[in-house]
């Protein structure tokens, strides 16, 4: 099977001179998703997860909502030139009743570890419709919870510590309590993982959760947030002016720039509830 790392030689450089030595890589391999046999899309994803990944895909395009919605999952017969079986072709088959996906949600091109929008065959297919609209959810977090969120997805990314070269996502209780992280070298990967992982555990919608993300939130990720019905999506780095849109017309909270204590509340800042000490500029 795909290896999560992967050792490489290097020549390491720096002011005292050079040395080699053998470093460890994220490995990238592609992932063919088929449903019911039909080619839907190819992605660059650090291998691991994958049935998540495939689980959290289709919740993300509208596909699926719940677990039943699969039928089941499995690898094809692909290998590599020397005949070993690569798992790098998945096939999900949607239960009875389940309508395939739409000819809008079939990608075009081979997606990148970073992109997701920009290679469906349809724009028009971008804005989804949710099962589970996050608008009316009731949750409310304070400051304090959201400042610890960081560090504890940090703390679970085992994979970047060895290699530093992974993205991440984790979804937690408004209280901070982590239900789960997922690592990969595309953000939006690590998000269908988490999210895929959630809905295999029947936590979708995810009511009351908050989303977090180690690097900059894109309209996708805000995509995804809402077909999953997160009402607060967090993000270390900054959010695009489509995701914010976005966030605001489905309701979600989008926090950008979540870093210590200081954060932009940029949707929906009636969810956070404002401490005396807590440093929020609101956008």
């Amino acid at each position: 099977m795909g290896r999560v790392t992967v050792r490489r030689p290097v020549l390491t450089l720096d002011a005292t001179g050079g040395r080699r030595r053998s470093d460890a890589l994220a490995g990238e391999e592609p992932l063919e998703l088929r449903v019911n046999g039909e080619p839907l899309a190819v992605t660059m994803r650090t291998p691991g997860h994958d049935v998540e990944l495939a689980h959290g895909f289709l919740l993300g395009e509208g596909v699926i909502g719940a677990a039943t919605d699969v039928g089941s999952a499995r690898f094809c017969d692909s290998r590599d030139e020397d005949g070993r079986h690569t798992y790098n072709v998945l096939d999900i088959a949607l239960a009875a009743g389940v309508p395939p996906p739409a000819d809008g949600v079939t990608r075009s091109v081979y997606t990148t570890s970073s992109c997701g929008v920009c290679g469906k065959a349809s724009l028009e297919a971008v804005r989804l419709t949710s099962r589970f609209p996050p608008a009316a959810d009731p949750v409310t977090l304070t400051p304090a919870v959201l400042s610890t969120l960081p560090d504890t997805l940090r703390a679970a990314q085992k994979v970047f510590r060895a290699t530093g070269g992974l993205h991440a996502a984790g979804l937690f209780t408004v209280d901070g309590e982590l239900l789960g992280a997922r690592e990969d070298v595309g953000r939006h990967n690590a998000v269908d993982k988490v999210l895929g992982r959630a809905l295999l555990d029947r936590r979708v919608p995810a009511a009351g959760c908050v989303l977090m993300v180690s690097g900059r939130a894109s309209f996708e990720l805000v995509q995804k947030a809402v077909l999953a019905g997160v009402p607060v999506l967090a993000a270390v780095s900054a959010p695009s002016s489509l995701a914010v849109e976005l966030a605001e017309d489905a309701g979600v909270t989008l926090v950008g720039f979540l870093r210590g204590d200081s954060m932009n509340v940029y949707t929906r800042q009636d969810r956070i509830e404002e401490g005396a000490t807590a440093r929020i500029a609101l956008g």
